[in-house]
């Protein structure tokens, strides 16, 4: 089920929206929440706060069940979170 919804998702739409969502709203969340994960539901703009991202996740998903969420670390950049990755 999860394949379907990602397959008929248009993921560079949410991609872009949640991107102008976290810049619009970071300040409320950045730096007293770095390291912590933020999943965003790009067409109400609620935004669900955990400690990891699987968490910020299932709680979006059990308000919105039918949604593909845009995931952010807080106050880590894209290009961080790859370079801490691929040094892993």
């Amino acid at each position: 089920m999860e394949e379907n919804l990602v397959k008929n998702v248009d993921m560079e739409r949410i991609a872009n929206e949640g991107k102008k969502i976290y810049e619009a709203i970071k300040s409320k969340y950045d730096p007293q929440n770095k390291g912590r994960f933020l999943a965003i539901e790009v067409d109400s703009k609620e935004v669900f706060l955990a400690d990891s991202t699987v968490e910020a996740v299932e709680a979006a998903k059990s308000k919105y069940p039918d949604k593909v969420f845009y995931v952010v670390k807080i106050g880590f950049s894209a290009n961080e979170i790859l370079s801490r990755l691929a040094r892993a």
